[in-house]
Parts: C-alpha cells; sequence; structure tokens
C-alpha cells in the first residue's frame, strides 16, 4: 500500500534561524515515529511560499514568521494561503503570548496554532503538526466500521445474508458473494450495533465524520445522505417550505426539485433558462431574469439554483445570494456536479464560500464515494436543527448502508489530505484532453463562449472545466453511431449526448492512460474522413405556460387519462387547456415539459408527441399508457371546481 508523503514549509526571512529550525525539525521526523511521511523545506519570502503552495500537492501545513519580512506581512500571507488551499495548517510563529493575541485578531478564523520562536522546540513542533495532521486525515466512521468487521461478531440481526453466510456457500448465490467480496458483506450491518452510531440521531462516530466534513467543505453543518442528492433537495425544501410559500426556482433544476415542490406543497414561481440551441443546452437563468424575480417576489421564502449546470456552466453567485438574501430570502444551491470545487482554487468559490444557506452534493458524482453518497451542507443563520432533522428521518431509510457512510468519510478525507493534488492533475489533462480533441480536426471541445447561450453573456458564469462537451458534428457519426463505436470497439462510454455533442466527464480518478485511450480512438475515427452528415435535431422544448394549481393540489387529485393522439394519430385537441396532474419528463436532459397544476397547450403536445416519434430514443417520465396509447393524466372537471385556482 502507498504511503502517504506530508510536506511542511517554514516561511522565514531570518536565514539563520530558519536554517537552525529546519535542521531541529529535521532531526525529528528522522528520529521519532512518522507515519505521515512528513517532511519540511524553509523559504524566506512570501512570494515563495505562496508559488510552493501552487505547485506542491503534498504540502500539508505551513509555519509564518509573525514578524513577517521585507515586502510582506504575516497576516495577508495567512490570508492568501487561506484563500488559495483552506485545507492547509497554518501556524504562525510569534515572540510571545502577547503577540498572538495581536496576530490572532486579525487572522484567527484562518490559522491553526501558535509557537513562540523563543522556545524553540522541535521535537514537541513536530508532534504538535503531526497530530494535527493525523486529525484532520481521520475516518472517524470507516475506522468504528473496519475495526467492528475485524472484531467477526456472529451476527444475530439484520440483514438477512448475516455477514455473506447465506451466499457463500450457495450453488446458486455464491457468484455473488465472489463478486462484491467479504468484506463489503460483512460491513453491510444493522443498526443494532451502537458502536457504529445511527444515521437518524448521530452522538457518536457518525456525528465526528459529519462535524470533519462540515470543517472541510467550509460549512457550519453538514449532514450525510445515504440515497441521493434528490432526497437531500426534498429534505431542505420540507424544512424550509410550508404549503402555499412562494419558491423561486429555475425550470431547468432536477426532476427531484420539482419533487420537492410537490411534497412541500410549495407555490412555485418557475424561471424560464437559457438555452442554447446550437446544441440543444440549456443554460443558467440569465441574471436579469433572477434580480427581476426577487424584486417581484420579497416575499418568496427560497431560491432554488443549480450550478454547476450538468454541461459545467457556474453562476456568478455572490451578487445573486445576496440579492435574495436583502429581501429575506434563503439561497438553495444544488452543487450534485460541483462537490470537488472546495479543493482547488481554480473551482471556487463554492456556493458556501458565495454565502448560500444550503448546498447539496453528490459527493459520488466527483469524488470517492459510492454510488448515492450525498451531503447537505448549512450555513443557514435561523436553522432550525430540531424540524431538519424530522424532515431528514421522514426520508431517510432506518436501514442506511454502512458501505455509502463509510465512503462519504474516506472520500472527505482524501479530498481534504489531497483533492488539491489530484484535482491539479485533472484540470492539467483536460486541458491536455481539450487540445488533443481540437487537433483531430473531427471532434471540437466547446469553450464556453461555444456554449454560453446568447442571453447569458456578460452574466459572470463561468465553466468547469472538467465537463468537457464535444461537437461531434464533422466527423460523420450521428451521436448513436459514434457512442456504440467507442463503447464497443475502443471500450469507452461517455456521461451524455445531445443531438450533436456528447459529454466526457472528468474526475480525481481520471488518469493519463484513459485520457491516452480516448486520444487514440478519436484520431483513429477521425482517419476515417466520413463524409459530415446532417444531424435531426431533437424538437425544442415547448415554453412555460400558466400555472393555474398548486403542485400538490394537482398531483393527488384523483384525476383522469386523456390520450396524447386523436384517432388519425394527430395531437388531441381534448388536451388543450387542460390542466396536468403529473409531472411529465423527458429524460435525458430531465427537464420538465409540464408539472402538476401546468395548463396543457397544443404546442406543448406536440412536442411530446415530435420526441415520440424522435429517431433518438427518449424516455418520457410521467406518460402512461393505455395498452399501447400514450395518455397524461390531468386534472378532472371535478378535481378542478373542488381546488382553490391561483
Amino acid at each position: 500500500m502507498p504511503r502517504p508523503h506530508s510536506h511542511v514549509l517554514l516561511v522565514l526571512a531570518d536565514a539563520t534561524l530558519r536554517r537552525g529550525l529546519l535542521k531541529g525539525l529535521t532531526a525529528a521526523a528522522k528520529s521519532l515515529d512518522n507515519p505521515y511521511g512528513i517532511a519540511f523545506s524553509g523559504v524566506g519570502s512570501a512570494a515563495e511560499a505562496l508559488e510552493i503552495a501552487r505547485g506542491d500537492g503534498d504540502l500539508q501545513s505551513v509555519l509564518i514568521d509573525g514578524l513577517g519580512g521585507e515586502g510582506w506581512r504575516a497576516d495577508e500571507l495567512v490570508s492568501a494561503l487561506h484563500a488559495l488551499r483552506p485545507e492547509l495548517d497554518l501556524y504562525v510563529l510569534v515572540d510571545s503570548a502577547r503577540d498572538e493575541e495581536t496576530v490572532g485578531e486579525l487572522i484567527r478564523e484562518a490559522i491553526d496554532g501558535f509557537f513562540i520562536r523563543d522556545e524553540a522546540d522541535p521535537r514537541g513542533w513536530f508532534r504538535i503538526i503531526q497530530a494535527e495532521i493525523q486529525e484532520k486525515s481521520r475516518t472517524p466512521f470507516f475506522d468504528a466500521l473496519r475495526e467492528y468487521v475485524l472484531m467477526a461478531k456472529d451476527a444475530w440481526h439484520t440483514p438477512g445474508h448475516s455477514s455473506g453466510d447465506s451466499l457463500r456457500a450457495s450453488p446458486w448465490a455464491a457468484g455473488f458473494h465472489e463478486f462484491v467480496g467479504e468484506n463489503l458483506l460483512r460491513a453491510d450491518l444493522s443498526v443494532s450495533v451502537d458502536m457504529l452510531d445511527s444515521l437518524l440521531d448521530p452522538k457518536g462516530v457518525i456525528a465526528q465524520a459529519q462535524d470533519m466534513a462540515a470543517r472541510a467543505f467550509g460549512a457550519q453543518r453538514t449532514f450525510f445522505a445515504t440515497n441521493g442528492t434528490s432526497t437531500a433537495n426534498k429534505v431542505i425544501f420540507q424544512t424550509l417550505l410550508a404549503p402555499g410559500d412562494k419558491l423561486l426556482l429555475d425550470r431547468n433544476c432536477h426532476k427531484s426539485v420539482h419533487h420537492g415542490v410537490v411534497l412541500s406543497g410549495a407555490r412555485p414561481v418557475y424561471l424560464n433558462s437559457s438555452v442554447n440551441r446550437t446544441y440543444g443546452l440549456f443554460g443558467p437563468v440569465p441574471k436579469k431574469t433572477l434580480f427581476e424575480a426577487i424584486e417581484a417576489h420579497p416575499d418568496a421564502k427560497a431560491l432554488i439554483l443549480t450550478s454547476c449546470t450538468y454541461d459545467g456552466l457556474r453562476y456568478d453567485l455572490p451578487p445573486i445570494i445576496a440579492a435574495a438574501h436583502a429581501k429575506g430570502i434563503k439561497v438553495i444551491i444544488d452543487e450534485a456536479w460541483y462537490a470537488h470545487a472546495r479543493f482547488h482554487p481554480a473551482l471556487r468559490p463554492t456556493a458556501m464560500e458565495a454565502g448560500a444557506d444550503y448546498a447539496t452534493q453528490s459527493t459520488h458524482k466527483v469524488l470517492s464515494a459510492l454510488s448515492q453518497a450525498s451531503m447537505i451542507h448549512v450555513n443557514d443563520p435561523d436553522f432550525d436543527a430540531h424540524l431538519f432533522r424530522e424532515n431528514f428521518n421522514m426520508h431517510a431509510s432506518t436501514s442506511p448502508q454502512y458501505g455509502i457512510i463509510a465512503s462519504l468519510d474516506v472520500g472527505r478525507q482524501q479530498a481534504m489530505m489531497e483533492g488539491y493534488k489530484l484535482l491539479q492533475r485533472t484540470l492539467e489533462l483536460a486541458e491536455e484532453l481539450r487540445e488533443a480533441i481540437d487537433a483531430t480536426n473531427a471532434f471540437q471541445a466547446l469553450t464556453l463562449t461555444d456554449l454560453l447561450p446568447a442571453e447569458v453573456h456578460g452574466d459572470g458564469i463561468r465553466l468547469d472545466p472538467t465537463k468537457i462537451t464535444v461537437d461531434i458534428s464533422k466527423s460523420g457519426f450521428t451521436v448513436a453511431e459514434f457512442q456504440q463505436v467507442l463503447f464497443e470497439r475502443f471500450n469507452i462510454q461517455v456521461e451524455k449526448s445531445t443531438f450533436n455533442t456528447v459529454t466526457l466527464l472528468l474526475t480525481i480518478g481520471t488518469t493519463r492512460s484513459k485520457v491516452s485511450r480516448l486520444h487514440d480512438a478519436l484520431l483513429r475515427l477521425a482517419r476515417e474522413a466520413r463524409a459530415p452528415r446532417k444531424l435531426v435535431r431533437a424538437p425544442e422544448i415547448a415554453g412555460f405556460t400558466e400555472l393555474h394549481y398548486l403542485p400538490r393540489d394537482a398531483f393527488y387529485c384523483e384525476g383522469e387519462l386523456l390520450p396524447l393522439i386523436d384517432d388519425d394519430e394527430h395531437a388531441n385537441p381534448a388536451l388543450d387547456g387542460r390542466i396536468c396532474a403529473d409531472q411529465i419528463t423527458p429524460y435525458p436532459p430531465g427537464i420538465p415539459a409540464l408539472v402538476p397544476g401546468q395548463v396543457i397547450t397544443r404546442e406543448i403536445v406536440q412536442f411530446l408527441l415530435s420526441l415520440m416519434r424522435s429517431h433518438k430514443r427518449t424516455d418520457l417520465h410521467g406518460v402512461v399508457h393505455d395498452g399501447y396509447t400514450p395518455c397524461l393524466r390531468v386534472m378532472t372537471r371535478a378535481d378542478e371546481a373542488a381546488n382553490r385556482r391561483l
């Protein structure tokens, strides 16, 4: 197993004192137990220190002379290092306890401790530095889970496979045991195991792991979710919103947000997102639209936005959040695709750093966590912990998967200890891959300018470089053919597609070998020199009409089914003007064409029929088939009369 390397930097202008301290600290590292591979180096200026912080992914701690040096001050260097890499441990060397108080007032939030310069104790300092590295690298829940599994206790509790014993010797199911592995099954445990704490009422190792995650991600409170960000969004909605409360939301939000509207009984104000029609991509809501909505609806309880989008487009969040807070509106940011951002300055600010009250993250999407592993981060000054817990427990399983919780613990640890290093590599690979894609002359890696819809130019939107959208229009392949040949000939699976693009997702798990194999595949396909073909674009989603009833009221009505087509297989005119009772979502991309309570028009029906007849397979979530006939569930006239119209 590879051993960690932990670099510690001493920033001290006095060269003689610096050499003496480095000699003592290095001797301590060699003579004392050093499981984290701690090694020391020194520089005399802030510029050198910042250069090392940018380039050394193994840097864990920095000791800074409180006296500063020529052209630099200690407090300014501390602030710069904290802004660059907030995960670093920062210590300040002072002459006395009085100096400690003076320095501490300026930068107390960013520093982890002080050392008295005149009481130099290299062995003692080494132990303190090592203890802090040990503390932030701890995985309290994973450690407890592993310890329990090694105890080899007989299981007289759930789950029924009893640590895999029901599978191991089975002639029918032993293959599953062999495939998933013994440790996974032994770690699949019951809430009966007290030493592993309770996700529904954490007071032990889960509480410790969540506290460490809050520190790592810059939140006041963090909660682990084992059934995805979909559930995390619903928990927040039910915490903040009562039936009838007004909510501002991007129509482009994930369908879990729209489900949350139904469950909470909120009254949504849908904001149309921008659209890049050249590539069939949905972008952010224009900043002008957001500011106008905030001004027009100061009684809204919350605003929710997705940042970054599936395609990597990020809002300029600080001014939007400030505008919402000025009206007393809470801000929720769905950061499902952006959990890695905290750990590299090229990707910040995160939602928490921008001032959001809540952020939900799919830790499993871009960091090292198992599928369904997500986090909820909270910075709401009015946070109601009891109400939140009641809503969390309403949605969470009483039998959570402990492997998922452990992966959240380990995912946080890795991001904290080597996230910067891994993301630096990922960003370098992304840049190399973009250049390689463009060099094929058959494929193009789209830039921010290419991706931005015209209506959001000038909105300060940025692109997450780890999402690469590739235009295949010149290649001679259709998207379906391109994905098929990548999969069958080159063993490559991409993230998603539109009618003329595919999206590649780079993560901390992306390797140079994978990049090389993809580059080779694209070169080979480019050399086939196929003539470009006219690609049939998917039908454009119909515009939002009107909301006549609360989504919850429409969804819970009895309803009736009406066919999408008439006897001549044309759009059924009987649907025109009726009220939809379900959420109708073409997938991909997962943006609702209709939400409960919305007025149906002929244009929307025609859009749905066009999708169903499209050459490209699209799932239509919410459409009901009565035999072979596609139908929509609509409110009956009696339902409409029984419910209050908005």
